[in-house]
């Protein structure tokens, strides 16, 4: 093979190798900018998640809360019952 074809063909694999050097930075660059964008995307959601959370420990609480009242209610409903019937006795007892 003469020196000229073995030139011709370095120059050619030589231009071949810089457009798929080229092409894989490319596909470099949008894989780049994918993966900024899923981070972003990554932390947005983590934000979210974390808002959502504190608002689930609020509700949480919110509703023990409702619960003690409501038992509390009950429990000064009962009370409220049983001073009735004692003021009944005592009234019975007067007699």
């Amino acid at each position: 093979m003469p020196l000229a074809e073995q030139l011709n063909s370095i120059v050619e694999r030589t231009e071949r190798l810089i457009e798929l050097c080229a092409a894989l930075q490319e596909e470099n660059d949008l894989l780049k900018l994918e993966n900024q964008s899923l981070s972003v995307a990554l932390d947005a959601s983590r934000d979210k998640t974390k808002v959502l959370d504190e608002k689930l420990r609020a509700l949480k609480m919110a509703k023990s809360f409702s619960e003690t009242n409501e038992k509390s209610l009950d429990i000064k409903q009962k009370i409220n019952e049983f001073v009735q019937e004692i003021d009944k006795c005592i009234v019975l007892l007067k007699k």
